[in-house]
């Protein structure tokens, strides 16, 4: 195992744990109207007025951003799309290998 390799696994798994609240969300936001959708943008910033910080929201933020996209562009975000903006929200260095929608 490399210098960082344990550190590493241990990173990513956190991150896997955030990503995968991301796509347990997709159900509930595929049910809203174009409106509601919308909307979330208003509870959000809501939210974070009330103190929840930028971390608490993300789920629901990225879950709401996916959402969006599949339905503006018909494109989804990839699970290691997902994983990639964490790392990057988080202040981290993020690499994907070619051909998985930088």
């Amino acid at each position: 195992m490399g210098l960082f390799g344990n550190e590493n696994k241990s990173q990513v798994k956190k991150l896997k744990k955030i990503a995968d609240k991301v796509i347990t969300l997709e159900e509930k936001y595929q049910t809203l109207s174009d409106e509601e959708l919308k909307n979330q943008t208003l509870i959000l910033k809501q939210r974070l007025k009330n103190g929840e910080t930028l971390n608490d929201i993300l789920p629901d933020a990225f879950a709401v951003c996916r959402e969006a996209a599949y339905r503006v562009l018909n494109m989804k975000h990839f699970y290691v799309q997902i994983l990639g903006g964490i790392a990057l929200h988080q202040g981290r260095i993020a690499e994907m290998k070619t051909g998985e929608g930088k």
